[in-house]
């Protein structure tokens, strides 16, 4: 009985005690559940203040600039220019860049999921080297050889780029966006005016260049001018009185408005401006040159790098691929030095085609040979295609080597990769593979095109892009080549290292022409001196880091950071290691400032140790 007593008293006690714990553990979960809730809820809330955010950026972006919107593949602007030269829009871009920062910091980033943490980083550094920017006067060097607004609209206009040209608005928006465009010609020449006042002007060099790119398009009659090329490719199902109409408009504009406007573009360049351009050929030659210069170092390569440390880099390097390539030398049993070997490699009739068409066609047979190796490297491919075709015969003489264009957003227009037939001397046999893995797949087709293709980012994000990730990335594209198995032939593993000579002696020469009163004709020589190049890409070439210092930076100092965080992975993951998904962590957030794509990829090695 009193066993009874005492097991029921015992019971009694351990019953209590257990309800007693599961309203305690209830309690816990509950509470638990309660704080996982607020939190979720309150990232959802960051999560769509911050995607808000970013999204009413990029429609405002389009919005201030109409051809940017043309570009990737927005309508609504088809007839505006937007000229950037104007009070009104450098007002507007700060109040855009400052105001859309200041919105930014209200938002708490520990409360994003972690990919919109590094989009929020993207987007705060976007606007904080916007705002650097624009205490450069860069508005009073509107034009330059290399690029400038009037190859734009020339490449708009042939009906063969992202402008529409496929119903009578779309011819109509065209003539509209002309007149704004006629308006820029003279703006640029008021603002090219003030730099000639600030002796913010362009080399002499330069300036000649521009020259003839405008004359070719001064024509007498309409029906010989570039932009009557929509004329001769109107649909056919166009009415009668429709094709009439838009003929007449185009003649007149063409006459009466778009060549006396270039016309007097031109003159102006050869009457005014050249001869009051500067003869420094660098960028120490403006007011306060070294420290504009050593922002533009940054801005392009997306990091704080000293340009004298850039330089010893680049020292560094052109030893090292001299080495290599003499290693080439004596494996191929040539009998004289490097430099003839560079001589023999540039002359040799065997190494050059004859015919323009016969490179491309050789380009286009070499597309094939790569494709078949990406899907060993890649789990992600763009689903876009690209094409080869011949610089345009207007620009071709001032033009690079090969340059690549993105393929349109809505599909209609696949990518574009350039080849400058000007010169074949300057376009070896022996630099096709490199150069092809480089500017086409799996160099820049492939990473333009899949940030382009990107779902669940942010509009800004697919569309925005930094040198040293793009140009870094297709770098290490020729490097992926030698895994690929596709330099097996010396000779294109030759090219492989004259195309990396080429990257390394950008880092010498561009911060030797303008930090450190290199001229234009010491940086020609530096280049013939220690590559195969033809001194006519090689003039190009430094021209073109006259006319854009420090973007040829990016190539090479991004390249090695890739080629760095791979090999952090490897050592860090060992067997764990997956070459497709460490690509697919560099290629689906779009394009990164090299500190959040190191914080991006330490993070994936951290979730995956």
């Amino acid at each position: 009985m009193k066993k009874s007593l005492l097991f029921m008293a015992i019971s009694s006690v351990l019953t209590l005690s257990a309800c007693q714990d599961n309203d305690v553990q209830e309690t816990q979960v509950t509470s638990k559940k309660q704080a996982s809730s607020a939190v979720s809820s309150k990232q959802q809330s960051a999560e769509k203040i911050y995607l808000d955010l970013v999204d009413n950026y990029f429609k405002d972006q389009l919005k201030l600039n109409p051809l940017m919107a043309t570009f990737v593949g927005n309508n609504d602007y088809n007839d505006e220019f937007g000229s950037n030269l104007t009070e009104a829009y450098l007002k507007a871009r700060h109040e855009l860049n400052q105001g859309y920062l200041d919105k930014l910091k209200k938002i708490d980033r520990a409360s994003l999921p972690t990919n919109l943490q590094f989009s929020y980083d993207l987007f705060g550094y976007d606007r904080n080297m916007e705002l650097i920017s624009e205490t450069y006067p860069s508005r009073w060097l509107p034009m330059n050889q290399f690029y400038n607004t009037v190859i734009t609209m020339v490449q708009l206009g042939t009906g063969e780029s992202a402008q529409p040209f496929k119903t009578v608005e779309d011819y109509q928006n065209w003539l509209s966006r002309l007149d704004g465009f006629i308006e820029w010609t003279q703006q640029a020449q008021e603002r090219m005016n003030q730099g000639i006042e600030s002796k913010v002007v362009l080399p002499r060099v330069l300036a000649e260049k521009i020259v003839p790119q405008l004359q070719a398009h001064i024509v007498a009659n309409p029906e010989e001018s570039i932009f009557f090329a929509p004329i001769k490719n109107i649909p056919d199902n166009f009415t009668d009185s429709q094709k009439a109409e838009l003929t007449a408009s185009y003649k007149k504009m063409i006459a009466e408005k778009l060549v006396p406007a270039l016309a007097s573009l031109k003159d102006y360049f050869k009457d005014t401006y050249i001869p009051k351009t500067r003869a420094a050929d660098g960028w120490w030659g403006l007011p306060n040159g070294k420290a504009w210069y050593q922002h533009l170092a940054n801005q392009h390569t997306t990091t704080k790098m000293p340009v004298d440390e850039i330089h010893e880099i680049g020292l560094s390097e052109v030893a090292r691929i001299l080495s290599e390539m003499d290693k080439v030398r004596e494996q191929v049993g040539f009998k004289g030095d490097l430099k003839a070997f560079f001589a023999h490699l540039s002359s040799d009739p065997k190494y050059f085609f004859t015919e323009r068409q016969d490179l491309v066609d050789g380009y286009m047979g070499l597309k094939d040979s790569i494709n078949k190796e990406l899907p060993k490297y890649f789990n992600v491919m763009p689903e876009a295609d690209y094409i080869v075709k011949p610089v345009e015969a207007f620009r071709e003489q001032s033009a690079a080597g090969a340059s690549y264009q993105s393929p349109a957003v809505d599909g209609s227009r696949p990518g574009i990769f350039y080849i400058n037939t000007y010169n074949l001397k300057a376009q070896p046999k022996w630099g096709m593979t490199t150069l092809s893995l480089h500017e086409a797949a799996p160099g820049h087709h492939f990473q333009i095109a899949i940030k382009q293709e990107l779902k669940g980012v942010p509009q800004f994000q697919r569309f925005s892009g930094y040198t040293a990730f793009e140009e870094g990335w297709a770098l290490y594209a020729e490097y992926l080549g030698m895994e690929m198995g596709l330099f097996k032939d010396p000779y294109q593993y030759f090219g492989k290292l004259s195309d990396e000579m080429l990257r390394a002696m950008r880092l010498v020469v561009d911060t030797g022409l303008h930090a450190k009163g290199w001229s234009r004709e010491q940086a020609i020589q530096y280049m013939k001196d220690n590559s195969p190049m033809a001194e006519s890409d090689i003039t190009a070439e430094v021209e073109r880091y006259m006319a854009i210092p420090g973007q040829a930076l990016s190539y090479k100092i991004g390249q090695l950071k890739i080629i760095e965080l791979r090999e952090r992975a490897e050592k860090a993951l060992g067997n764990k290691f997956d070459i497709k998904a460490f690509h697919d962590q560099i290629l689906t957030t779009g394009s990164l400032p090299m500190a959040v794509m190191e914080d991006k990829i330490d993070s994936w090695i951290a979730s995956n140790q």
